[in-house]
């Protein structure tokens, strides 16, 4: 019986999660355009690190997100940018984030 329970509980855990992280994946078949060379300001402080813009889907085209300084979430942390990668004929969002 308890076998039982944690198999269904682990079973339903893995599909939920499967479920929103597919949900959050954005493949399209029109090529990004190029990124936007942006102007960045200087830094608001000591420890903040320039996150560069991205060309995000809205659901009928792209538009550009700007980058923006933020403060990394723990000491020695990198960004890794936001990117769109192609796989055969259509390209998928990979979302940025930190290391």
């Amino acid at each position: 019986m308890r076998f039982t329970r944690w198999t269904g509980f682990i079973l339903g855990s893995f599909i939920l999660g499967s479920a929103a992280s597919a949900a959050a994946q954005v493949v399209v078949q029109v090529r990004p355009p190029r990124p936007i060379v942006e102007r960045r300001g200087p830094a608001p402080g000591r420890g903040y690190v320039w996150v560069p813009g991205y060309q995000r889907w809205n659901g009928r085209g792209y538009e550009w997100t700007p980058g923006q300084w933020q403060r990394p979430p723990r000491a020695h942390s990198h960004w890794v940018p936001s990117r769109w990668q192609r796989h055969g004929n259509h390209w998928q969002f990979r979302e940025g984030y930190w290391r």
